[in-house]
């Protein structure tokens, strides 16, 4: 791979459709969902901040959630109930993601690549930060669900009931009160959201 494609690779995350094993009303990209996922982690990193006097470098956290699918451009989405079907296929999938890392990071300059590493492959001292990304992760899939149930598409009803689940599972306050404050606009209408209160 030449050291000068990692821009046009990063580019292909429109291709990589997530959601795989379920019917879709609109489908998904990885840029689309590392998007959100940026603005959510970004989001619980205030919350932290502002309602339970945490010092998160909410920066910092929505970078590492904006890159933190890019293994998949390589790997493609591996579906979450095959992910987590066993724990051998689980750790097998970290080895093929950090395989996946080191290839994507081939694909830069040596001088730069080294300023990417702590992104694409995560570093245990940034273990918290992590946290936030992957709450957000989990809160992006729950949007998701919420989003196909109001558009009538209960094929997603138990994945939401599970998802949600996930979140509370976490224990994680800022998750907890993103839940209880920004996910019930996400099934109103345009007009309804802009209605004042």
């Amino acid at each position: 791979m030449s050291d000068k494609n990692f821009y046009a690779m990063l580019s292909r995350m429109k291709y990589i459709n997530r959601w795989g094993l379920m019917r879709n009303t609109i489908t998904e990209n990885i840029a689309e969902h590392s998007l959100d996922v940026a603005i959510i982690a970004h989001g619980l990193a205030i919350i932290g901040n502002t309602y339970f006097g945490k010092n998160i470098d909410s920066g910092r956290v929505a970078v590492l959630a904006m890159f933190h699918d890019t293994t998949e451009i390589i790997t493609g989405d591996l579906p979450t109930p095959i992910k987590y079907f066993a724990p051998e296929i689980k750790n097998a999938y970290k080895d093929v993601e950090a395989f996946a890392g080191k290839q994507l990071l081939s694909t830069l300059p040596k001088e730069m690549s080294e300023q990417y590493e702590n992104i694409i492959l995560p570093d245990s001292d940034e273990k918290e930060l992590w946290r936030y990304v992957k709450a957000a992760d989990k809160l992006s899939a729950l949007i998701k669900c919420v989003e196909e149930i109001a558009m009538g598409n209960m094929d997603f009803a138990k994945a939401k009931k599970s998802t949600e689940e996930a979140v509370r599972s976490m224990k994680m306050e800022e998750a907890d009160f993103f839940l209880e404050n920004f996910i019930p606009p996400y099934s109103l209408t345009l007009d309804e959201q802009s209605e004042k209160n």
